[in-house]
């Protein structure tokens, strides 16, 4: 781990401020197309036209009318400005990237925005695992080691349930990634009755993963309705998802998406590598050493922040105690400045 410039955090903040005003503000102009006017049998008709897999695609809008020309002229203005913006999110993005900042893979990015377009992350998902690693470290200002950032599973975690002010509103997860054209395919469950947690590229490892907190004895996939899929139930997930945060994903441009705050992610690595069986060790020791850089980078700008992810998980039960001590004790051996310094924040509350 090593730090990055002092004005590569001023610079995140500016990103982010911009990507999160950007969110606000989507209009028409934001979506990516144009319209057109055609001649059929005499009539002329409007349609709106863009991109996708396979080719241009047009959308009917109806005849010809001042309304729809009105609605032309306005995404014309708009779309004038939403160049801007972009342009000047990108050029955050390459001083950035001069500057130091990790980045996410050009195939993750790709899925990661889709995501974000078809507002899954409005809808409450929360980009996990190593992609959220990477993104975590730019917001907190350091360079993680790059043996830490190699991976090919997409996690995305969502809750059971959100606010009835929104829990009318879907995400279709499984034809968003079919629209991408990359190959992805359902990967099959243990069991032919179950459905599909996970996505796969057809002849490539990149795979999405989709999670979602386990609540009583874990069972099978569990259905997320707003995402017109199935996730799978981990343990200890709602404590990763109980307090989560806009950040920006960045790679050629940036992504507005959500992540986990970072105390409670360390300390979620180490719940996760207690439940890793022998056959998952390299995983268990990632786990840890994502858990040590990030309690070390921490402990140094936030300690606070430990001090009051340690408290509130103690607040949970015996097994989250004890199943956090244990992974604190394997800490010790593998990194023992990052347990020291967890100790002493854990002291502190």
């Amino acid at each position: 781990m090593k730090r990055l410039p002092a004005d590569l955090q001023t610079l995140y903040a500016e990103l982010l401020d911009q990507l999160v005003a950007r969110d606000a503000q989507r209009s028409i102009g934001s979506l990516a197309g144009s319209f057109v006017d055609k001649t059929i049998k005499g009539g002329v008709y409007t349609y709106f036209q863009h991109s996708a897999p396979g080719g241009l695609k047009q959308i009917y809008l109806g005849p010809r009318s001042r309304e729809l020309q009105r609605l032309a002229a306005r995404f014309a203005t708009e779309r004038t400005r939403d160049v801007a913006d972009r342009a000047a999110i990108e050029r955050l993005c390459a001083l950035m990237r001069v500057g130091g900042a990790a980045l996410i893979d050009t195939a993750s990015a790709r899925v990661i925005a889709a995501l974000a377009d078809a507002a899954v992350f409005r809808l409450g998902g929360t980009l996990v695992g190593t992609h959220a690693f990477i993104i975590l470290g730019n917001m907190l200002g350091v360079r993680w080691d790059h043996g830490l950032l190699r991976t090919d599973d997409l996690d995305v975690a969502g809750e059971r349930r959100l606010a009835v002010a929104i829990s009318d509103q879907q995400a279709d997860i499984p034809a968003t990634l079919a629209s991408l054209d990359m190959g992805f395919l359902p990967v099959p469950g243990l069991s032919p009755a179950e459905p599909a947690t996970s996505f796969k590229v057809r002849g490539r490892s990149l795979r999405v993963d989709l999670l979602t907190p386990a609540t009583g004895p874990v069972r099978g996939p569990v259905t997320l309705a707003r995402f017109a899929a199935a996730a799978e139930p981990l343990r200890f997930l709602d404590y990763l998802l109980a307090d989560t945060q806009l950040a920006a994903s960045i790679s050629g441009s940036a992504t507005l998406v959500r992540v986990p705050q970072p105390a409670r992610f360390a300390l979620h690595k180490l719940l996760v590598s207690q439940l890793r069986p022998a056959a998952f060790q390299s995983k268990a020791d990632k786990d840890l050493r994502q858990a040590a850089q990030l309690i070390l980078a921490l402990a140094e700008d936030r300690p606070g922040d430990l001090t009051l992810a340690w408290h509130d998980l103690e607040q949970r039960g015996s097994t989250w105690k004890r199943t956090a001590s244990s992974g604190l004790t394997l800490l010790a051996k593998r990194a023992p400045e990052a347990a020291a310094a967890l100790r002493t924040a854990r002291a502190g509350g």
